[in-house]
């Protein structure tokens, strides 16, 4: 297996409604064939699908499918003030901000939030980690890091 995610699969209760919020953040979205909502990123692509239809894929029962998985999703912004600025964007769109942006212990900003369907994103500026120039591309320690 190579070393990369292709797909990020969110199970969403209203299609429609989680594909709003996405395009209200400036996403440009990419409808599937399937029936499914994509929004292509940098290197891979956030996907919607009703979650029934997750659940059925994947022989479970939706009932049992809630609370935090445990699994956070995260965006990098290029600079610390775009932290608060994209939660302000997350709020107004109805998201639920679970932590404001603040100054994190290893030198960072960050900040959390919930999208309509309850998925957990981080928000963060690292400085340590500076996106690439032009496409934004994020690797662990920045581009033209050794």
């Amino acid at each position: 297996m190579e070393q990369r995610i292709s797909l990020i699969t969110l199970g969403v209760e209203d299609m429609e409604r989680a594909a709003s919020f996405y395009e209200g953040l400036g996403w440009a979205r990419t409808d599937s064939p399937d029936g499914g909502i994509a929004f292509d990123m940098v290197g891979q692509t956030l996907g919607l699908y009703p979650k029934s239809g997750l659940a059925a894929e994947l022989g479970i029962d939706e009932s049992s499918i809630g609370g935090f998985s445990g699994v956070a999703l995260a965006h990098n912004v290029r600079a610390k003030e775009d932290v608060a600025k994209v939660l302000a964007k997350v709020e107004a769109l109805g998201g639920k901000i679970l932590k404001p942006a603040q100054d994190v212990f290893w030198g960072g900003h960050h900040g959390y939030f919930a999208d309509l369907d309850g998925h957990v994103f981080e928000v963060a500026h690292n400085p340590f980690s500076p996106l690439r120039d032009g496409d934004g591309a994020f690797r662990w320690n920045g581009y033209g890091a050794p």
